[in-house]
């Protein structure tokens, strides 16, 4: 069992947004992929992946290639067994360039609260390093950060 559950209210939505956010922040795929269901299937981008093995492989080229990874996600909407969620976060590719990246993603839940698909449409956005508003040590986001709501994001 992954609690919370479905079907979701607004305040246990929120709690599993939240899981999510900090299991990605950890960057640690083994990690991650222990909320889906070993059938998962996902569209990240154009990109089409099933079950744990491809989870974990595409996490792990995700994060080689998006250095200093810092996410922040924000539930949008509810129903039952599906949550919808904005989210951005930070990085730099290997030559230090900067990019925020913007995006939604559509989730639906498995009795047991694991994710069974997962939908993401991704866009990437240069910035300066000054332009960074994630700032916190690389991990968890602190509680007291702001959100992307109060970041005007």
């Amino acid at each position: 069992m992954r609690p919370p559950l479905p079907p979701f209210t607004p305040d246990t939505a929120v709690q599993k947004v939240r899981a999510a956010e900090d299991a990605w922040n950890s960057r640690d795929p083994e990690r991650v992929v222990q909320a889906y269901t070993p059938d998962c299937r996902w569209r990240n981008r154009a990109e089409f992946v099933t079950g744990h093995e491809e989870i974990v492989q595409f996490l792990r080229r995700k994060w080689a290639r998006e250095q200093d990874y810092r996410l922040i996600k924000e539930l949008w909407a509810q129903e039952g067994a599906r949550i919808a969620v904005r989210f951005a976060y930070e990085w730099h590719d290997d030559a230090g360039r900067w990019f925020r990246s913007y995006g939604n993603e559509n989730w639906d839940f498995a009795e047991d609260g694991r994710m069974r698909r997962r939908i993401a449409s991704i866009n990437d956005l240069p910035i300066a390093q000054d332009e960074r508003l994630f700032h916190w040590p690389l991990g968890l986001r602190p509680a007291d950060h702001p959100s992307l709501s109060d970041l005007g994001l």
